[in-house]
């Protein structure tokens, strides 16, 4: 087969059956992060029941939703807001702060910059070390932060890195941020997937901390990226009531809010969901850091990042052989100070993983 040089993304699907002619529904998506287990079976056996929802606007407040969720994260509703996916209330934020210079940890997500950018700002990025295993150094990050940066953007768990920060960290940074100025932007799109949450959320230091806004959605963890549902949590009034004076109504509609309640309390799917993956987590890990043509960095997430040590094996080799096997895998030299060696994985069902390792492991044997 002759080599593609694209790049895809987890939800690239159609791209990749309109290139290689396999059946997007015969392709399983190592590079999408979402939860192998599928949606709620909550969500799944009661949704239809409430159709007739879409009969009437939903509440422009979503007072029940945001209460589901304030329960949720164990956070005031006062404090929280919902938007059409993670990606409406981070253009909103970025709209009303106006960054003009934006400090983004990378490598990491590219929507970050490309919204201080519409909005007017410009992005340098803060380097998560290779040597250091891509964890994040306090003071060598304080030294970035310069007076004229007003904005810090975190990814924690980081994607692709899969490396956390702890919240006894996290307020430090929140501290030398206080003193500069400088406002805090956190992504925890993947922290519920982490092996102890309580260690790693900063949503309690919303309570504290008027200069931070927590990003997260239900995509990943609850494997719905197509509802386009995202709440932020802030102790900043202020901001919040200019957020919610600047986006449009009924952004959420009726089903995607009533789905929003619905999941948020299936706490049977949610434990199911969170023992699968630290267990995957663990029995991957163990696997492949006995590997000698590999380096495995430790994740915090549901998916891990590794560099191909062998000198004739590229990230492109890798997903072109995995495609082909009905496999897509993240090839990770877009990604700022990454290069072809580096390739991301999620964590799917025990079967599926078995079968992309033996996969990655005749690639390189």
């Amino acid at each position: 087969m002759k080599r593609q040089s694209n790049h895809f993304h987890g939800s690239d699907l159609e791209k990749i059956e309109g290139i290689y002619g396999i059946k997007k529904e015969n392709i399983v998506s190592f590079a999408a992060n979402v939860n192998p287990l599928g949606i709620s079976p909550k969500l799944r056996k009661s949704l239809s029941d409430r159709i007739d929802s879409i009969m009437s606007y939903p509440d422009r407040e979503y007072s029940s939703l945001r209460s589901k969720i304030a329960d949720y994260v164990d956070a005031d509703i006062e404090d929280i807001i919902v938007g059409n996916g993670a990606t409406e209330l981070i253009s909103l934020f970025i709209q009303i702060k106006h960054p003009k210079k934006a400090l983004i940890v990378g490598p990491t997500y590219s929507e970050y910059e490309r919204e201080v950018t519409l909005g007017g700002g410009s992005s340098v990025y803060y380097r998560l070390e290779e040597e250091n295993d891509f964890l994040l150094d306090i003071k060598s990050l304080e030294k970035e932060l310069e007076n004229d940066v007003d904005l810090l953007v975190i990814c924690n768990p980081n994607n692709p890195t899969s490396t956390a920060i702890t919240r006894s960290d996290m307020r430090k940074i929140l501290d030398i941020c206080k003193k500069k100025g400088i406002f805090v932007m956190v992504d925890e799109t993947y922290v519920e997937f982490t092996e102890d949450l309580e260690k790693i959320t900063s949503v309690p230091l919303t309570r504290y901390y008027n200069n931070i806004v927590i990003l997260r959605g239900i995509s990943k963890f609850f494997a719905a990226p197509g509802l386009r549902l995202g709440y932020a949590i802030c102790g900043n009034s202020d901001l919040l009531k200019e957020m919610n004076q600047r986006k449009n109504p009924w952004t959420i509609n009726s089903l995607a809010a009533i789905a929003g309640e619905i999941m948020f309390t299936d706490e049977e799917y949610i434990t199911r969901t969170r023992k699968l993956i630290s267990k995957e987590r663990d029995r991957i890990c163990g696997i492949l850091s006995k590997r000698q043509d590999i380096k495995l960095y430790w994740p915090s997430a549901n998916f891990l990042l590794i560099k191909l040590l062998k000198d004739d094996i590229t990230s492109m080799d890798i997903l072109e052989t995995a495609i082909q096997k009905g496999y897509l895998i993240r090839d990770c030299s877009t990604f700022p100070f990454l290069d072809n060696k580096f390739i991301r994985f999620c964590f799917m069902l025990p079967e599926q993983n078995d079968a992309l390792l033996d996969l990655l492991f005749k690639c390189l044997d």
